[in-house]
């Protein structure tokens, strides 16, 4: 990631259950499957096991020792790793030089990796909306009357892809037990607190077990286990090196974090932090108590570089080479002459041939979730070479459906056959789901308002994926919601959609600009319509809709006194297209919403039009939005259903709603300065916009102070946050009208 977090380790939830491992760890390395025999070293030079501590970003220092190792041709005989060690290690033995290893770490996307999203675009359109209505994070598993959270920040999908980019995953499977140089990676049972030694078995099953940092990172299963990492119970593996080629010289490179300073203990945070630090360096310091005085240790000073630096890790890796070319004079009698060397090295090379050509695609594992609805994402054909990025990319669009903690693969032989085998994992908090929502929002023209919405939704009710969405909001707005969504085919490019609903909420209406009445207006709708999918783009739907609202005087004059209030239903239809990069706070894309509404009940039509979008510019982000609202046939829009201006970017300068009629257009064009990044883990970046706006209602429904178009001119900072989206903006429109806003959380 390209911003430095400090915290990324110790979140609150994640230290605890650190140091509560960590300190009840005492159980002993778990014998693995027979594994690889050492290779045998030549009687004319010593043994030797290299061993890689833990350290998140900091173990970037490893790759620099091997280079300085490599450069003396000094050999080695096995190697075991912890967390980042163990990354370091399984990526060297299964075939990576130290430059290529810097290479893969430059090009990896930090800011994304510990994201599991496949990102906005690529949702499938549903799930677009619930993100519009629910914040991602707040989702909580319901299950026999019990409530169960995800197992952790994040479940590592994208960062098991990364391992199996690293290891070479997609040329066939990657067994440790297959390595030529022997190779032990250092994992933490989390449910007993045992030391876990990993021979045998998946090699980037096992890097992703010893890097999954409790709280921060889901546990893997793993042969009946759940493994987090191998850091809390061994973070500097001497003894494993001991036991696994009984070397006669070790070389461990410890890259642990030091303790903090008792003036840096300062919050919670920096408290449990320090609480695990102290806990994990007494079992580094009890692994340095091994060593022999023939044994090498190496310790890179590596300064303010932090476990989540990893934007550093360039800088990791030097200081790294330095710290162990200070230590050449010890290591040089370790050395093999260049032919000796090259022999070595011959012998633990692993091939690295080309991705095969797929004979068979299956997809395996999954108990409520219907196959076909993984396959409509894979496009690698049968007969063709594996497109690896291409399978990476549609594996991160089968997760973004929301029903799996992770999706990943294997290439297999098996007949004589490449077989392709995805493995989805469905969610062990699942298949219903809370969901929350918060919004808060205050102005100068109306005051402030609340809204906590909650979600209760049940997935995969029939083999084709029916969903049940039932919603409830209170605040100074309240409703209750149900939606009942059913796809018709099992790659859901079909579906039938009913839903109904009842909101209840203020209407304010405003008469020269000044406000003359507030309704509690109660809106109360029902819908049934057939649509098809777009996979990524988008929607059409067509349908009925019934609707009835009734407006309640709450205080001013009664303006709707003499408006006759009916209902009535009408034939909708409605297309949603986004190819948008984000939910909110775009930096590039486009978006479009166009419906048709007509009703022979009510005796009218209504056009609705929208189109958004937004472009990069070097540090800029460069928008547009232009919207129309009017009739298409018989009398103009009904005030309960006529176009509205004002609020936040669509007029800003003017009170939310205070601008209501038909036929109305608006436009604007923004510019947003990008002055700051999220931090680790989060989404976005921090804007400092401008935006100059127009509107025009064609015939308004109140006097307004001014007719034809409207100008406003706003300013603003906002940026997302654990909420969602929150912006602080003041807008200035036509004949001096002034607002100010300050927005937190879901529209």
């Amino acid at each position: 990631m390209k911003q430095r977090r400090c915290a990324w380790w110790s979140g609150a939830l994640g230290v605890v259950v650190m140091g509560l491992a960590a300190a009840a760890a005492a159980a002993d390395a778990v014998p693995a499957p027979a594994p690889a025999p050492a290779a045998s070293a030549p009687a004319t030079r010593p043994r030797i096991g290299l061993v890689l501590g833990g350290g998140g970003a900091r173990g970037a220092a490893h790759i620099g020792v091997i280079e300085t190792l490599e450069r003396l041709h000094v050999p080695v005989d096995c190697v075991a790793g912890t967390s980042m060690g163990a990354l370091v290690a399984g990526a060297w033995a299964a075939g990576l030089s130290p430059a290529q290893m810097r290479a893969e770490l430059d090009r990896a996307d930090w800011s994304d990796m510990f994201q599991d999203s496949p990102g906005y675009p690529e949702l499938n359109f549903r799930e677009k909306l619930l993100s519009q209505r629910f914040l991602p994070g707040t989702e909580t598993g319901l299950r026999d009357g019990s409530t169960l959270g995800p197992p952790g920040f994040v479940n590592g999908q994208k960062i098991k892809l990364f391992f199996n980019h690293l290891v070479r995953a997609d040329t066939g499977q990657r067994l440790i037990q297959d390595l030529p140089l022997p190779v032990s990676i250092v994992a933490t049972d989390i449910g007993t607190g045992a030391r876990v030694v990993l021979r045998s078995g998946s090699l980037p099953d096992a890097m992703r077990a010893s890097m999954s940092v409790p709280g921060l990172m889901a546990p893997l299963d793993y042969r009946g286990r759940k493994l987090v990492d191998g850091g809390l119970v061994d973070n500097v593996p001497i003894r494993e090196v001991q036991d696994r080629c009984h070397p006669d010289v070790v070389i461990a490179v410890n890259v642990g974090s030091p303790p903090l300073r008792p003036d840096q203990v300062t919050s919670l945070i920096s408290v449990t932090a320090q609480m695990v630090s102290l806990l994990t360096e007494q079992n580094v310091q009890a692994s340095l108590a091994l060593l022999r005085p023939q044994d090498i240790l190496i310790q890179p000073d590596l300064g303010d570089i932090t476990a989540a630096d990893f934007s550093r890790h360039e800088e990791a890796a030097d200081r790294g080479r330095a710290a162990a070319e200070a230590l050449a004079a010890r290591l040089a009698p370790l050395a093999m002459s260049a032919g000796d060397y090259a022999a070595w090295r011959a012998r633990i090379e692993v091939p690295a041939p080309a991705p095969p050509r797929i004979d068979r695609i299956e997809i395996t594992g999954l108990k409520r979730v219907n196959p076909e609805a993984v396959r409509r994402y894979i496009q690698q054909r049968d007969g063709q070479p594996l497109d690896t990025a291409m399978l990476n990319r549609d594996l991160l669009r089968a997760y973004g459906d929301g029903d799996y903690e992770r999706v990943d693969y294997s290439v297999l032989t098996e007949d004589g056959q490449h077989v392709l085998r995805v493995t989805p994992v469905e969610k062990s908090w699942g298949p219903d789901y809370l969901r929350f929502a918060l919004r808060l929002e205050t102005n100068l023209s109306q005051g402030s308002t609340y809204l906590l919405r909650a979600g209760y939704e049940r997935t995969w009710i029939n083999a084709l994926g029916g969903d049940l969405l039932l919603t409830g909001e209170i605040g100074s707005h309240s409703g209750l919601g149900v939606d009942f969504y059913q796809p018709l085919d099992g790659a859901q490019r079909f579906f039938l959609d009913a839903r109904a609903g009842y909101r209840r909420e203020r209407t304010d209406y405003w008469v020269l600009d000044q406000r003359v009445a507030e309704y509690r207006t109660a809106r109360t709708t029902a819908a049934l319509q057939a649509g098809v999918n777009f996979m990524r783009l988008g929607q059409l739907r067509l349908g009925w809709v019934e609707s009835k609202v009734n407006h309640t005087l709450e205080t001013g004059s009664d303006i709707f006194a003499l408006v006759p209030q009916r209902p009535g239903g009408g034939w909708q239809l409605a297309l949603d297209m986004d190819r948008l990069d984000r939910l909110s706070f775009s930096s590039r894309g486009w978006s479009t919403h166009a419906s048709l509404f007509s009703s022979d009940q009510l005796g009218y039509g209504k056009v609705v039009l929208d189109n958004r979008a937004a472009w990069p510019w070097r540090q800029w982000v460069l928008g547009a939005r232009a919207s129309w609202v009017g009739a298409t046939r018989g009398s103009r829009l009904p005030i309960n259903d006529a176009g509205k201006l004002g609020g936040f970017l669509n007029l800003t300068g003017f009170a939310r709603g205070q601008l209501i009629g038909d036929d109305i257009a608006y436009a604007h064009v923004r510019a947003e300065r990008i002055i700051g990044r999220a931090p680790l883990g989060l989404t976005g970046d921090l804007r400092l916009g401008v935006a100059l706006e127009a509107g025009r209602v064609g015939h308004p429904y109140t006097l307004q102070q001014h007719n034809g178009w409207l100008y406003s001119v706003a300013a603003y900072l906002g940026g997302e946050g654990p909420l969602g989206p929150a912006y602080v903006g003041l807008g200035l429109g036509t004949g001096k009208s002034l607002n100010a806003y300050l927005v937190i959380g879901a529209p």
